[in-house]
């Protein structure tokens, strides 16, 4: 799959998602084969952009292509501002959030509550696209709710306004993430634009992802939620899409390396204290596929110093039984 001038070496990218998809996280899914990864959703309006959060979603990976930076909001002229900025910064690809269904961000008529408005997004995505000379992209759902999917109205303004892919994700925003995705409406996106479209939405096994390739029809898959606490995902789907067998298992030695890896990174990237912090999430998901691991989650999420973190990683991957396989599989799965 192609996106302007970048040619993705995998069809499986890395959803955005705020509050876990940091640049941290991000190096971990590349490293595992993700063929492209997002930044978490940043504001439009660059008056909010001196906080630290925003600092931090805002670093760019410099050392990989292409650097995906989302911006929502509802403003044309402040989503303008925005990309030109991000692109002096750095960033080869602007990627624009109307799929997000948080009430936070729809109150303020931004993400998939713009789907209500088909002439507010046309306006956005022209402003955009005329802003920058780099590849502009859109993250949509099928519609509003389930009496208004609209996606293929949308992904066509999309495409009449110069946008270079679309990621749709098979769900309403009245949905939010209930019930299960649906994935015609993607095909028929699929059918009325000939830019690249991915698909998205509870893509959690190597079958599962080669059946939505299938009822999509999508040129690409865009995995969210089931990289949390299983960032290999990504190497599990490569392999399965390339040799149509499952990858290799990995062992307890190699998942425990992965967490202390991620959890170094974490440590380095915010400094110790929200480094800490921000690892709990992301070992609370590790330990939902890992066998027997209540008692070290209950504990590993309630400590305050990296030390104990590691400390904890590494006597509970001592106490597994040698023969433990894969997180997720047999041996080391709950």
């Amino acid at each position: 799959m192609r996106i302007g001038p970048y040619e993705l070496k995998s069809p499986f990218l890395l959803a955005p998602m705020a509050g876990i998809t940091d640049a941290p996280f991000r190096r971990l899914c590349r490293r595992f084969g993700a063929g492209m990864t997002t930044s978490e959703m940043t504001t439009a309006d660059i008056s909010l952009w001196n906080t630290e959060k925003s600092r931090r979603r805002l670093d760019l990976d410099m050392d990989a292509e292409p650097r995906v930076v989302q911006i929502a909001g509802s403003d044309p002229q402040q989503f303008a501002i925005a990309a030109a900025l991000c692109v002096a910064r750095g960033a080869q690809i602007i990627d624009i959030n109307m799929g997000c269904p948080a009430r936070k961000v729809c109150n303020k008529l931004a993400g998939s509550a713009l789907l209500q408005d088909t002439k507010l997004v046309s306006r956005i995505l022209e402003s955009v696209v005329s802003s920058v000379a780099v590849p502009v992209t859109l993250k949509i759902r099928t519609g509003w709710d389930k009496r208004h999917r609209n996606g293929v109205e949308i992904a066509q303004i999309a495409e009449a306004s110069g946008v270079q892919a679309i990621a749709v994700h098979g769900r309403t925003r009245a949905c939010r993430f209930k019930g299960a995705a649906e994935y015609a409406t993607i095909a028929q996106i699929k059918n009325r634009v000939s830019i690249p479209v991915i698909a998205n939405g509870d893509i959690a096994t190597p079958e599962k992802s080669l059946e939505v390739l299938r009822l999509s029809r999508a040129d690409g898959l865009m995995i969210g939620r089931a990289a949390q606490g299983r960032p290999w995902i990504f190497r599990e789907l490569n392999y399965f899409f390339e040799t149509g067998s499952h990858a290799p298992s990995l062992d307890k030695n190699e998942v425990r390396d992965i967490i202390l890896d991620h959890l170094g990174d974490l440590y380095q990237f915010y400094g110790e204290t929200t480094g800490v912090r921000v690892a709990r999430k992301h070992l609370a998901w590790y330990c939902a596929g890992l066998y027997n691991a209540q008692q070290f989650r209950s504990q590993v999420v309630r400590v305050d110093s990296a030390s104990e973190q590691i400390r904890l990683t590494r006597e509970f991957f001592a106490s597994l039984p040698f023969f433990g396989q894969q997180a997720g599989g047999d041996s080391l799965a709950a």
